[in-house]
């Protein structure tokens, strides 16, 4: 019994390091278009490999200027940064 314990308390912990980002819900009336957003974020250095909408958020994988693997989430509407991953 303890060591089904011990698992599940290990896949809800690896879980919460997965965990998506937490984006503002707005009209889809009110987000930056995919272009736009795209433009934006390619003329702050970002190469972008993969641009996606994930729930609420804009998301990319790519590379920054120093050519580091990134993953960040962005407000749909003001593309702030509310969660970025760097290797």
């Amino acid at each position: 019994m303890l060591k089904i314990l011990a698992v599940a308390l290990a896949l809800s912990l690896s879980g919460a390091a997965f965990a998506k980002a937490d984006c503002a819900a707005h009209p889809k009336s009110e987000w930056m278009k995919e272009s736009d957003a795209k433009a934006k974020i390619e003329s702050q250095g970002y190469k972008i490999r993969k641009f996606k909408v994930d729930g609420n958020c804009y998301e990319i994988y790519g590379h920054d200027k120093d050519g580091k693997k990134v993953e960040i989430y962005y407000d749909t509407k003001t593309l702030d940064v509310v969660k970025s991953e760097v290797d």
